[in-house]
């Protein structure tokens, strides 16, 4: 790793104007591009203490050995070399977007004499006018075939168009009027390009004048009594309104926008763009990246951006660009978006109506395509088997853990404190293996001290298990901790794992060991994740193991990590909320749910309940006066609760009406 001070330009060297900066690894390769509306104030941020940066820009910062920069005279001529660059270098440690798949376009050719309709992917080409991307090929295929009958654009490859033009025969489309046939001269090449032209304007949404002749042309037809004229008219217009319901009416303004959303976590992030034109989605897609560099969401915005427009020139360009954040040098993108288009371009939130719902839809569209991509990457075999393998090389096991135990510790500040244990076989989740603990050995609030009872109590069920079989013998082990006698009950903990992972760093790697280490295991291997540098510890090292960001191995403990602290957490919540539910009726002894229900019933509240005598209680059919006693004492015990308050009207409600059934204590009692 490189000293970020060997390489720290000189005091007064940097200039304070717009630029674009590059940062070289020691084989003279662009490992990062970035810009900025002063260099000097920019690059002096990546030349501070290297523990106050990101991880992110530390590694990078590390890993770089020189830094470089180009003066601009705007800040859109920055923004414009930082895209050029970063297409031009491909930096490691830019956010990249790359497409999850490679979306079909509707394509005319209008750069050929008789321009064609076609279904496109890849790179877009210089002449071809696109409308899209779609999601599916056979959706655009649908549109097409509906579109040509009113518009009998020619659709063949160019080998077909040459041989029918060279037997003077046209193809079936030229038959059945799908196709105007150009190739045997029955339309011009002029007549044939408007054609196209007009194909073009209708779907780029100028439907409403389009349709308008038609029913004109319709209706004059009729009148004249040209009825075969006029049923053919009538049957386009059918054709061209439900090529129109395949893509519904979003937004009732007939507005032209894309709308961009991003959904994250940790390491990746995946966008999803909907094209709405004339009011109607024309086209949807969407990227995963790995988030290799320090970067928000009004950051991620920007790349997409970047990403998007690039290219683009013209209409491609909505008028209006709707996003979830603004980055921020919103107005320097407005203008370089506007430069693109060659007019105004409006970057905005949306905050109200109709436009802020779709945002939503976009969002959930997001959040599906990152649910799914994380869903794909763990199906696969061969990527989970690379995972167990760099997870064996980076903590250098002997084989790859094909068992993997993750605990997690979890608690509201200090009460009902719980535990977690996933199970992850093979790379995948194990769930009829999960396990939860509660915190018995003390109380209060220690993280450290609760990994050790969970990691002792959970291998102390291991080594009983051995012993019931024959396999473990306690005086072959220094075991200091006592193994529980066998009850008789299913055996949950008989199998052991290769890998024993905890959620935290150096302290709770430590006391996991020492549990093991008192119990005489030592064919067991920790590690710990830390999730705020996404470290991975090792017991007794001082410095973490860094697995690349891109590392299916990182990838694999994460998902482990991040299962056990769901686990952890749902547990800990149902207990709160049935402590929060709880009272002191519910801690008596052999007090039933109908018999709790009885008194409550007799007495009218629990406020009541408390206020009578044991007599009083014994005259409570099916309560005696032994349950009486422990039913008094019970309740003399607990602290009751404040008055309520309805909130409406500030009036102190007083407690007369019965507790709701199953309901046998005050408010928020807690014990």
């Amino acid at each position: 790793m490189a000293d970020p001070s060997s390489y720290r330009p000189k005091p007064g060297q940097i200039p304070d104007s717009p630029g674009v900066y590059k940062f070289r690894d020691e084989h003279r390769r662009v490992i990062y591009v970035g810009k900025a509306k002063s260099l000097r104030q920019r690059l002096a941020s990546y030349f501070q203490d290297v523990a106050g940066l990101h991880p992110r820009t530390a590694t990078m910062v590390t890993t770089a050995a020189s830094v470089e920069w180009t003066v601009v005279s705007t800040e859109v001529e920055a923004l414009q070399l930082e895209y050029s660059w970063i297409k031009e270098f491909d930096p490691r440690f830019n956010v990249k977007y790359r497409d999850d798949k490679s979306y079909p376009s509707l394509a005319v050719t209008l750069n050929e004499e008789y321009p064609r309709v076609q279904v496109m992917r890849g790179p877009k080409k210089k002449g071809v006018r696109y409308f899209g991307p779609y999601g599916h090929a056979w959706a655009i295929r649908e549109t097409v075939d509906l579109m040509l009958r009113v518009f009998p654009v020619r659709t063949c490859s160019a080998g077909v168009f040459k041989r029918s033009a060279q037997i003077g025969r046209p193809c079936l489309l030229g038959y059945i009027g799908k196709c105007s046939a150009p190739c045997v001269g029955r339309v011009t090449p002029e007549e044939h390009r408007e054609l196209a032209e007009d194909f073009c304007d209708f779907m780029a949404g100028r439907t409403g004048t389009y349709l308008s002749r038609l029913e004109k042309d319709m209706h004059a037809a009729a009148e004249e009594m040209e009825y075969e004229k006029a049923a053919r008219l009538r049957d386009d217009i059918g054709a061209l309104r439900r090529a129109m319901e395949k893509n519904a009416v979003v937004l009732a303004d007939a507005t032209d926008a894309d709308l961009i959303a991003v959904a994250e976590d940790e390491l990746e992030a995946a966008v999803q763009i909907f094209h709405v034109r004339g009011g109607r989605v024309r086209g949807q897609r969407g990227w995963v990246t790995d988030k290799v560099e320090a970067v928000d969401t009004a950051g991620l915005v920007e790349h997409a951006l970047q990403q998007l427009y690039g290219e683009e020139k013209g209409e491609a360009v909505p008028k209006e660009v709707l996003v979830p954040a603004l980055p921020e040098d919103a107005p320097v993108l407005s203008q370089w978006l506007a430069d693109r288009r060659g007019s105004q371009v409006s970057l905005r939130i949306p905050q109200r109506g109709d436009k802020k719902a779709l945002m939503e839809t976009v969002h959930r569209n997001a959040l599906q395509s990152l649910a799914l991509h994380k869903t794909k990457r763990a199906s696969d075999l061969t990527t989970r088997s690379r995972a167990l393998e760099e997870i064996a090389e980076a903590l250098e096991l002997d084989s790859a853990p094909l068992r993997i135990e993750c605990f997690d510790v979890s608690h509201l500040q200090g009460d009902d404190v719980v535990a977690s244990m996933v199970v992850f076989e093979d790379g995948l989740a194990r769930k009829s293996e999960y396990r939860r603990f509660q915190i018995k050995s003390f109380e209060g609030q220690d993280d450290v001290r609760s990994m050790h009872e969970v990691v002792s109590r959970r291998f102390r069920r291991y080594l009983q298990e051995k012993l019931r079989t024959g396999e473990w013998d306690p005086e072959d082990a220094d075991a200091g901790g006592e193994v529980p006698e066998d009850d008789g009950r299913p055996k949950r903990f008989a199998y052991p794992p290769q890998l024993v992972v905890v959620d935290g760093g150096q302290p709770q790697v430590a006391a996991a060991k020492r549990a093991l280490e008192e119990l005489g295991i030592d064919d067991v291997a920790v590690c710990g994740l830390a999730k705020r540098l996404e470290e991975v510890w090792l017991p007794g090292e001082d410095d973490p193991v860094v697995l690349p960001r891109t590392s299916e191995g990182l990838y694999l403990l994460q998902r482990v990590r991040d299962e056990a602290h769901r686990f952890a957490i749902q547990y800990q919540r149902n207990k709160r909320g049935k402590r929060l539910k709880s009272g002191p009726l519910d801690e008596v002894a052999g007090l039933g749910e109908s018999r709790k229900q009885a008194l409550i019933k007799h007495f009218g509240s629990v406020k009541k309940l408390r206020q009578a005598t044991i007599e009083q209680i014994c005259e409570v059919p099916g309560i005696g006066r032994k349950t009486a006693e422990t039913v008094a004492a019970a309740l003399a015990g607990a602290v009751p609760a404040g008055p309520a308050v309805n909130t409406a009207t500030g009036e102190i409600i007083e407690d007369e009406t019965p507790a709701p059934a199953g309901a046998s204590s005050e408010r928020g009692t807690e014990q």
